[in-house]
């Protein structure tokens, strides 16, 4: 039996699908307008863990995952960097899908864009409009929470606390403080799109109401996200879909990761202390930071420094080190019981990595058809297997020319040579293993 916890219920419960045969999840994505950083990173990881894991227990998993392409923050941006929308977006979510592989995610069965999907966010307006759950005031769609008695029971006491730096505007065309914009009116040359309220674009919340309804329908299984959105993002969510569609009660289990900290402080860019993974990626393998932010249990804050990242680089090395001495060993893959049990457990990731270690022991001491099997599963459903070239992006200019030398120099029976390039590659951190059919280049 699956356990989770529930932000909802507030406590960790057997997780029971609408449909035993095919479970749904939506986990809240990027706003496309700079690099992932190592905050945006622990969901990515997280959410794809749950992933593989339903996907153990179900026949059929549909995993949607947004992008987020109009929001403030971009236009300013795109504004700040002196290009256009379209060149700022397109860039940004190349180098966020790259990077999500390179944390060895797995791609979601749908990835919508927010932009695509303006005709179900209008849609669900309307349907808020016509029910009186909202109201229009100087060019503005709003949606009344007074209208809604539920409101704020799913945040619980958050939405009474100070909410400076979150994403709630007080304003003069609102009845309430917390009334929150469904739809605006487009400024100078932001982008706009036609609507029975005239010219405009969706506000926030909006668009993973109505992304989520329209690929997952108007209940389903796991809602996900980083906790920071559980208060306004996923309260007004709720609000939202709950009031527009009458039988609804949106997504039947809330899951949220908490927070990342650097050295013990919050991530911040004027601390100093603000990573982003395609940086980190200059030193470090994007597994190491998967093993890294596995490391701690999803719901706990996380604390980043570079001398834990540095470790779980070395713990990498190692768990990946018999795979390659004994590449020669057929093995089919078996997802062990045990680790599954503990991954059951409210995704128990630090227990998961224990047994981990018990499989790599028992491996590395009897290597075997058998024992391999069961650690390449052990691996694969951590989604630490290694990933080999054309899994991700093309091997570097520079390992790929030492490579070619390593081949020439052994041509040539040039052995200390050829082990010499192999170190060298080693330390851009790649490893070269010799096959029948010529060597392969491993990202470790």
């Amino acid at each position: 039996m699956l356990r989770l916890f529930d932000t909802k219920s507030g406590r960790v419960t057997d997780f029971i699908p609408l449909d035993k045969t095919h479970v749904k999840m939506y986990v809240c994505g990027p706003t496309i307008y700079d690099h992932m950083h190592i905050g945006n990173a622990r969901p990515i990881v997280v959410f794809d863990l749950v992933y593989r894991l339903l996907q153990v227990f179900y026949k059929k998993v549909t995993y949607v995952r947004n992008i987020t392409d109009v929001d403030d923050k971009i236009y300013r941006r795109s504004s700040e960097r002196n290009c256009s929308i379209r060149q700022l977006t397109e860039a940004t979510e190349k180098h966020f899908l790259q990077d999500a592989r390179h944390l060895g995610a797995a791609v979601p069965t749908f990835q919508p864009r927010a932009t695509e999907h303006i005709a179900e966010m209008i849609s669900m307006i309307q349907k808020l409009l016509d029910k009186k759950h909202a109201y229009i005031h100087q060019g503005h769609c709003i949606f009344s929470i007074e209208t809604w008695s539920e409101y704020g029971a799913f945040a619980k006491k958050e939405y009474t606390k100070n909410i400076a730096g979150k994403r709630v505007t007080v304003s003069d065309y609102k009845r309430h403080p917390f009334d929150f914009v469904l739809w605006k009116p487009s400024r100078g040359d932001e982008p706009a799109w036609d609507s029975p309220w005239g010219k405009g674009r969706p506000g926030w919340h909006i668009e993973c109401s109505a992304m989520a309804t329209k690929y997952l329908g108007e209940n389903f299984d796991i809602h996900g996200g980083g906790a920071d959105l559980i208060f306004p993002h996923h309260q007004n969510e709720i609000a939202q879909a709950c009031c527009a569609n009458k039988d609804s009660s949106f997504a039947r289990y809330w899951m949220h990761n908490g927070f990342v900290l650097s050295a013990g402080e919050k991530m911040a860019k004027s601390l100093g202390n603000f990573y982003t993974v395609r940086h980190l990626l200059q030193q470090f393998s994007g597994l190491a930071l998967r093993l890294m932010l596995l490391s701690t249990h999803y719901r706990k804050p996380l604390n980043f420094t570079e001398n834990t990242l540095k470790k779980s680089e070395e713990l990498l090395t190692k768990l990946h080190r018999p795979l390659l001495r004994h590449g020669d060993i057929v093995a089919k893959k078996q997802v062990p019981s045990d680790l599954i049990e503990a991954l059951s457990m409210d995704v128990n990731t630090p227990l998961a990595l224990k047994i981990l270690w018990q499989y790599h022991k028992h491996f590395t001491a009897q290597p075997s058809p058998e024992s391999k099997g069961m650690y390449l599963g052990a691996l694969e459903i951590l989604g630490l297997q290694p990933i080999t070239k054309g899994e991700t992006d093309t091997v570097p200019p520079m390992v790929a020319s030492l490579a070619r030398e390593r081949a020439v120099a052994k041509e040539h029976k040039d052995w200390k040579t050829a082990d010499k390039l192999r170190e060298e590659i080693k330390e851009l951190n790649y490893e070269i293993v010799d096959t029948r059919d010529g060597y392969k280049i491993y990202k470790l």
